[in-house]
């Protein structure tokens, strides 16, 4: 019986592992750590907004008292879920902050970090030009010590700019770029306050090799690891520095493994640069199924042993080596087998890619579950948090330069991407989950100097072990990388060389379209186009009948073709191509397509417990409706697989061919064995409960998974649910989850076939993100479900939601209700409280929303169905009796 989507049923079978569990994430590259000294503060709420040019809007004079007020991660405006063909903003904004410092911070050293501002930027604090940025997807770092006024209200104005413009990276015009160029302060904003003796910024520091704390690795086995520590601690003071650096490596359940500290002198105004190295016995090394983590205290203590700055990290302890012909090796074995997932862009549904940190949590959660193990941040580094995540779950990263298709042969084009090549690696070089650097440009006949350049940049930021760089092997200069992307056709093609001490992977798989102007494909579908469709991409991804890279065909590759990652993980939005790309295991919104569970059945069926992708799965792909199909398509990794049609019917099993080559779980397929008409014949017997498809998985003889799906019957109410993975929503003023609305018959079974639209309303400490003008709300159903963005308010509390369709009446299906409660913000929060008060940040009461219903209207309701129902029954029989 579906009373929710499918994958909430999977997630609800690992409930006892994740349902506790909530994820942390760092801040300008750190953990926060208590008694350090060290202070992080959120500035994401209340900033006054402007959409167009605002002439003086750097003064802090400046009149801003009429413009919007928005919180952080903004991305200028809300979208249609179908926002494709450059419909999004292009152009100057304006954000301007006011607030108050508070006093303890006075004598405190404070830098602010943006994680990203879209296009081209400058930071004004106070009137003063602090910084000017070109690139939407590193951090902006500045010291703002000694702008800020103590006796009064402070400004941070930042004007930024998405329009095209070929002289920084990406460079190509939207218009002709395959994804969107979303704009706004998209990313989070925080305020780094510690003391005057402290560890720096290596985005800040600019520093080959330097900055901030470097953890790299030398020897690594299962007896021992040397895990290498560089740590650069500057004094802002006049005065010189005694003191030590002082390192605890601690495992995830707290014991400690390793300590030592170095004696340090720091001179005035100076910076100094500390090498060591810790070596653990019998170390719990870092792999996709073992993503252990040891978190790593650092701390600098004066020569009286008061602590005056620190903070942790977590480290995964592993070594990754390309071996040629041999393939991939992790920590000192072969892999052994191929590593298959997916390429990823930022954007989400309506907010573009103003994404919460949760929400680039579940992504990687999600995409896990599927059995995934390797993502490739497609075309641009991602978000602070979505590393963050993949080092938790268990996801290798291939991390991407900014860039597609496009060059510019004037030299500030190439020292720009020079520029955020250096920058990516220091932001990212601690993080296990990184098993590939791809500093060229994505799809680019650049010149072959450049991409020999990119490659002495990444080993000159990262002249430790462990450290690889990749090209597309057709590309000029690609001689120089030990890791070539490459098909397998390719690969097998007569006339091509294969370097025997080349590394081979399959950077984007899958798509498979008509021709680059049309797009038609048959990997290309849209959730709400049905089961056909859908059946068909998962088959495509799958093991298609006609030669293209597949999940199979990655199956059957020599060692030295170590994967692939497919194209794509969720649908996105495009610039030049009207559509979004369809092409993605999930919709905008996250919700699963059938080859979402294609996938599902190549993860390991042997359950992990700590393994979030892991486990025995059954999926049957068919709806019962009266358009299905009479052939029933089931995916599973279970060793045998039985099929029974309805409670007296026919038992079909499946067994698999251990001795097949590729992929272990091809597509299922059970022939000629759904029929309507004996749907309708047991229906008019009044026997509905005897009509389903179950489908058993089995391991060794035993069931191991169920999946169940009856006939979606008379839609009789709305279902909801929150898609949030088990987190909690935080009351910041940014963090949002995914609230689902679903039409259903009386046992919850969701009706997939109907046009309604629904209506939401919201009470409490919460709003709804976008409104009609974006179809955001009311929502269209499509394929059974309406989803939509609940974000929180800055005050813990409840959260109601209710929805209802578009257009009431007394035989429309009655409204359902879900009720959250939102937690606590994870960090102090910097705000001005009159500039809160003028948002939809602040809570919303009954009387603002006209749709909500009280408790005795929806009890009215209630009845007035089930008097309805009865009404029915004579209506049933009167057609009974004058019908076939």
């Amino acid at each position: 019986m579906r009373k929710l989507e499918m994958y909430l049923i999977f997630w609800l079978m690992a409930l006892p592992l994740w349902a506790a569990h909530q994820p942390e994430f760092s801040t300008a590259g750190f953990f926060r750590l208590e008694d350090s000294g060290r202070e992080v503060y959120s500035m994401n709420p209340a900033w006054r907004f402007h959409k167009g040019a605002a002439d003086g809007a750097d003064a802090k004079e400046f009149n801003d008292k009429d413009w919007t007020v928005v919180s952080l991660p903004n991305g200028i405006e809300y979208l249609p879920t179908e926002a494709s063909g450059c419909i999004n903003y292009q152009g100057e904004v304006w954000y301007r902050k006011h607030f108050t410092p508070d006093a303890s911070l006075k004598g405190k050293k404070l830098f602010l970090h943006f994680e990203a501002i879209m296009g081209k930027s400058k930071v004004f604090v106070n009137g003063k030009l602090l910084t000017e940025h070109f690139g939407g997807y590193l951090p902006v770092v500045l010291d703002v010590t000694d702008a800020l006024d103590w006796n009064g209200d402070n400004v941070i104005a930042v004007w930024a700019d998405n329009s095209d413009d070929p002289s920084y990276p990406p460079g190509k015009a939207q218009d002709v770029l395959d994804y969107t160029y979303f704009g706004g302060i998209y990313r989070d904003c925080w305020l780094i306050a510690h003391n005057n003796v402290f560890i720096t910024d290596p985005n800040y520091e600019n520093e080959i090799a330097g900055g901030g704390l470097f953890v790299s690795f030398g020897k690594v086995s299962d007896a021992l690891a040397e895990v290498q520590l560089k740590i650069q601690v500057r004094n802002a003071t006049k005065k010189s520095f005694t003191g030590v650096v002082e390192y605890t490596l601690l495992q995830p359940d707290g014991t400690q493994v390793a300590y030592l500290n170095d004696k340090i002198q720091v001179k005035g105004g100076k910076a100094i640069t500390s090498s060591d190295k810790l070596l653990v016995k019998q170390p719990m090394l870092w792999t996709p199924s073992t993503p252990t983590l040891y978190n790593l205290l650092v701390r600098i203590l004066d020569k009286d042993g008061n602590v005056v700055d620190g903070y942790r990290r977590r480290v995964g302890i592993r070594s990754i080596e390309f071996k040629g012909k041999d393939g991939f090796w992790l920590n000192g074995k072969p892999y052994g087998k191929p590593l298959i997932g997916a390429n990823r862009h930022q954007d989400f549904a309506v907010v573009g890619n103003a994404v919460a940190n949760s929400i680039h949590w579940r992504d990687a959660k999600k995409l896990k579950e599927v059995g995934m193990e390797i993502i490739r941040n497609a075309h641009c580094p991602q978000d602070p948090a979505f590393m963050d995540a993949c080092d938790e779950l268990g996801l290798f990263v291939i991390v991407n330069t900014p860039g597609w298709q496009f060059w510019n042969d004037a030299p500030e084009f190439a020292e720009r991407v020079y520029s955020d090549i250096r920058n990516v690696v220091r932001r990212d070089r601690n993080h296990p989950c990184v098993w590939l650097w791809e500093p060229i440009l994505n799809e680019t006949w650049y010149p072959a100097d450049f991409a020999k350049n990119t490659r002495d940049i990444v080993d000159a930021e990262y002249p430790y072990p462990y450290c690889y760089s990749g090209s597309d092997s057709e590309a000029r200069g690609h001689e120089n990388f030990p890791v070539y992307f490459a098909h397998p056709a390719n690969m097998q093609d007569a006339s091509k060389e294969i370097d025997p001490t080349k590394t081979y992977f399959t950077r984007e798989w899958g798509d498979n379209v008509d021709d680059w102007s049309s797009h038609n494909s048959p990997s290309r579908v849209a959730r709400n186009w049905g089961e056909q469709p859908m059946r068909v991409q998962a088959e495509h991804y799958a093991s298609p009948s006609y030669p293209v890279t597949s999940y199979d065909v990655l199956y059957q590759q020599q060692p030295q073709h170590v994967g692939g990652c497919l194209w794509h993980s969720f649908d996105h939005q495009r610039g030049y191509h009207p559509d979004p790309f369809y092409g993605g295991l999930m919709d905008v919104f996250r919700q699963p397509k059938y080859s979402y569970y294609m996938f599902m059945a190549q993860r390991p069926a042997v359950k992990n417990d700590q393994l979030a992708g892991s486990g025995p799965m059954v999926y049957i792909a068919h709806e019962m409706t009266p358009f299905s199909g009479k052939d029933v398509t089931v995916y599973s990794n279970c060793d045998e697989v039985r099929l029974t049609f309805n409670k007296d019917g026919k038992t079909y099993t499946y067994k698999k061919d251990k001795n097949r080559q590729g992929m272990p779980s091809p597509v299922i397929t059970f022939p000629d064995v759904y029929d309507f008409m004996v749907d309708k014949a047991l229906s008019r017997a009044r026997k509905q409960d005897d009509v389903y498809l179950l489908a058993e998985g089995l391991i060794d003889g035993k069931v191991v998974a169920t999946h169940k799906v009856v006939p979606a019957r008379r839609p009789e109410k709305i279902l909801l649910w929150v898609d949030n993975e088990g987190t909690e929503l935080k009351a910041d003023g940014s963090d949002f989850v995914t609230v689902v609305a679903a039409v259903a018959d009386k046992q919850g079974n969701i009706k997939r076939l109907n046009n309604y639209n629904i209506r939401f309303s919201i009470e409490g400490e919460g709003r709804i993100l976008g409104g009609p003008d974006v179809l955001a709300n009311p929502a269209p159903v499509k394929w059974g479900t309406a989803p939509i963005l609940v974000q929180s308010t800055l005050k813990p509390g409840k959260i109601r939601i209710t929805a209802s369709v578009l257009f009431e009446g007394s035989q429309m299906p009655v409204s359902g209700e879900l009720v959250l409660e939102s937690k606590p913000a994870a960090f102090p929060l910097v705000y001005n409280t009159e500039d809160a008060s003028r948002t939809s940040m602040s809570s919303v009461s009954a009387g603002q929303s006209a749709t909500s219903k009280t408790d005795a209207e929806r009890e009215v309701e209630r009845l007035r169905k089930e008097l309805n129902t009865l009404k029915l029954k004579e209506v049933e029989r009167q057609q009974s009796d004058f019908g076939e």
